[in-house]
């Protein structure tokens, strides 16, 4: 079964260069369930298939009914577009089975993360001795880094490891950080925010309150450098103002937003994230790597490997003396053991590119989602619901429900135009376009915008303008 295979090589390799040669990708489109069920339904048995007919099956079955996330109309949830080197080199990883857990096993691929991971914490402004690990996105950053944030804060206070404590979060915080704190037991002290943006100010009045009102000690905060609803950037400033003074943890959430560092005018808007004790940003968002790839520092990364450095028997070799010269071991900074060394395709396309590319690349996504607000501020009919600050564009279709902005993306989707899903904003069902290709151009957001335009959205005959 591990025997090399040289015709089954040589046609994944043909069908991956292919994919890689189309420019734009497909689009893809949506799966008819009944369809995918009767592909699938002989492909696994007893007996071995032929290699060309599994590849047959998901080439012409499965392959189409994925929708590409590096098809430059993909303006969905927050898309990822992947360089050609970094994608390239992921199949280098995977083909490699390099196991990223210690310096033990994956030296060479460890101290390459490292480099991409010192980069950022440059560009973040936190000090040299700044570190962490790559995990798979968001959510495990978020969760990895809460818990230190938890621990580190009951040790502060002196409290049992198994003490009550608060961590304050905004109304408008993602989703798993909520789904974070219920996981740890932890409860979350909700800020209220004006203009769906969490200020210093508020989070000031509300541990005022809370120092009040005799429940659990607040011992962290979580601000958000780019939502994923609209793109918002929290007061990073202010708040880290309030964390400092009361010695809170500040924990910043910058999967989304973390892209504007490589940019000096976007860079200006995340001031006060050099403040952050922890930071997740997700380069297979809008620093152009493969899924999954997220990136998760520490201001001090010997409070995070107190709390996460597991320990067992097997275990003891991979761990040194505990000191400054001990190993780097990816499993001692977050939640995780075993791990791919994820951030290596990053690595290879920052360098095989060089950062001003990056720099670059983030502007163009920035820019269009600009052009496209005054493209719909010029519009009859469309209206712009708030300036964007990264790249997510907001806009109402004057006279529309909910169902028409549905029914218009599927057809859009349909037709092979774009991806766009719709939001709901303060209630409403809006739609919502989130910018991060490089390539997208200005005739696909025109033909876009025009589709917007349609005078009755429940007729079948559409086809965009």
């Amino acid at each position: 079964m591990h025997s090399y295979d040289e015709d089954l090589t040589q046609q994944v390799m043909d069908h991956l260069l292919h994919r890689l040669r189309l420019d734009p990708p497909p689009l893809g489109r949506l799966g008819d369930h009944q369809e995918l069920t009767l592909a699938l339904k002989d492909a696994i048995g007893p007996a071995p298939q032929p290699p060309a007919d599994v590849l047959r099956t998901y080439t012409g079955a499965l392959e189409p009914t994925v929708v590409s996330c590096d098809h430059p109309a993909f303006l969905a949830f927050i898309p990822g577009a992947p360089t050609k080197a970094a994608a390239l080199f992921d199949m280098v990883l995977s083909a490699s089975s390099l196991h990223g857990v210690s310096w033990l096993e994956a030296s060479g691929a460890v101290a390459a993360e490292n480099q991409v991971l010192a980069l950022f914490a440059d560009l973040a402004g936190m000090p040299p001795s700044a570190g962490g690990c790559f995990v798979s996105g968001g959510s495990a950053g978020n969760l990895s880094a809460l818990v230190v944030a938890r621990d580190t804060g009951r040790h502060r206070l002196g409290l049992d490891e198994r003490a009550p404590v608060r961590v304050a979060v905004s109304d408008q915080v993602h989703s798993s950080v909520g789904n974070t704190l219920r996981i740890l037991g932890v409860e979350a002290l909700v800020v209220p925010t004006t203009d769906h943006r969490l200020t210093g100010e508020a989070l000031r009045s509300a541990l005022d309150a809370a120092e009040r009102d005799g429940g659990a000690p607040v011992v962290a905060a979580v601000a958000t450098a780019g939502t994923t609803n609209a793109g918002i950037i929290d007061d990073l400033a202010g708040v880290a103002e309030q964390t400092r003074a009361r010695g809170l943890w500040l924990h910043i959430d910058a999967a989304y937003g973390g892209g504007a560092l490589f940019v000096p005018e976007l860079r200006e808007r995340l001031g006060g994230i050099e403040h952050a004790d922890s930071l997740v940003v997700d380069p297979h968002k809008w620093m152009f790597a493969p899924f999954d790839c997220g990136a998760l520092l520490y201001r001090d990364p010997k409070l995070a490997r107190a709390v996460h450095t597991q320990d067992a028997s097997y275990l003891d070799a991979i761990h040194g003396a505990d000191d400054e010269t001990e190993p780097w071991n990816p499993s001692d900074y977050a939640y995780h053991l075993t791990r791919r060394p994820r951030g290596l395709p990053l690595w290879f396309s920052l360098a095989v590119h060089g950062t001003d590319a990056y720099r670059d690349a983030v502007a163009k996504g920035a820019a269009m989602a600009q052009r496209t607000a005054r493209l719909v501020d010029g519009t009859q009919g469309l209206e712009l619901l708030r300036e964007p600050e990264l790249t997510v564009v907001l806009i109402r279709r004057t006279g529309w429900q909910p169902e028409d902005y549905y029914t218009w993306s599927k057809r859009l989707l349909s037709a092979g135009t774009a991806f766009i899903t719709p939001t709901v904003w303060e209630g409403e069902t809006i739609a919502r376009l989130a910018f991060l290709h490089p390539d997208i151009t200005e005739e696909t957001v025109r033909e876009i915008l025009a589709s917007l335009l349609t005078e009755d959205p429940s007729r079948t005959d559409y086809s965009p303008a």
